[in-house]
């Protein structure tokens, strides 16, 4: 399969990119900057995802693209009209995006979504939380392109490729001890067990 990954040198970007040249993919790697390493076998395309259009050669060429970038602080509204507008680059292309955990259902009822429930998103957080829902909306309002939505649970860092998560629906996942987590590593394997078998889910969740 050839996978074209849009913020290739980010923390879950990056991670994708292995992840897809170790499972034998023919891979691209977009990104403003050079990244400072490459798997053997990925090769990189220096591209500003946003300017969506300078994406559509690499896109359209593509079997299926991830989108994985986060804003910089300050910069969190850009990213629902950047999403918007690579979605209609991406028409033909089937388009994975790895959003946030704010636009899922927390799992207490009585407090709605996560990005306004406090347990999981404190006021400093609550901006990109903010983005990550915006940006769905503008997926849920996209008829043209094959898209998926792919929230990360409430914490996300490096850490060990485990090879295994537990998938869910539109509510955030919590483990027994109270957690919501996942590694970087394996949240690119849950990426692409969701690019080589499509699930059919537009909104869908992975955690531990």
């Amino acid at each position: 399969m050839k996978i074209a990954v849009i913020g290739a040198t980010g923390m879950v970007g990056s991670r994708v990119t292995a992840e897809a040249v170790r499972r034998g993919h023919v891979v691209t790697a977009v990104s403003r900057s050079a990244p400072e390493e490459l798997p053997a076998g990925a090769e990189w395309v220096g591209a500003d995802a946003g300017e969506p259009e300078t994406l559509r050669p690499v896109v359209s060429s593509a079997d299926a693209a991830v989108l994985a970038v986060r804003p910089s602080p300050g910069a969190e509204s850009v990213l629902a009209p950047l999403t918007a507008k690579l979605l209609d680059v991406a028409v033909g292309t089937p388009l994975l995006i790895v959003g946030g955990a704010g636009p899922l259902r927390s799992p207490d009822p009585s407090r709605g979504l996560v990005l306004d429930d406090p347990v999981y998103v404190p006021a400093q957080y609550r901006a990109i939380a903010q983005a990550s829902t915006d940006q769905l909306l503008a997926c849920t309002g996209h008829f043209s392109t094959d898209w998926t939505y792919l929230s990360p649970p409430a914490l996300l860092a490096p850490g060990e490729r485990t090879g295994t998560y537990r998938r869910g629906g539109d509510t955030l996942l919590v483990a027994p001890d109270g957690r919501s987590h996942i590694s970087a590593e394996d949240l690119a394997v849950a990426v692409l067990d969701e690019l080589e078998e499509p699930s059919g889910t537009r909104h869908l969740t992975v955690a531990y």
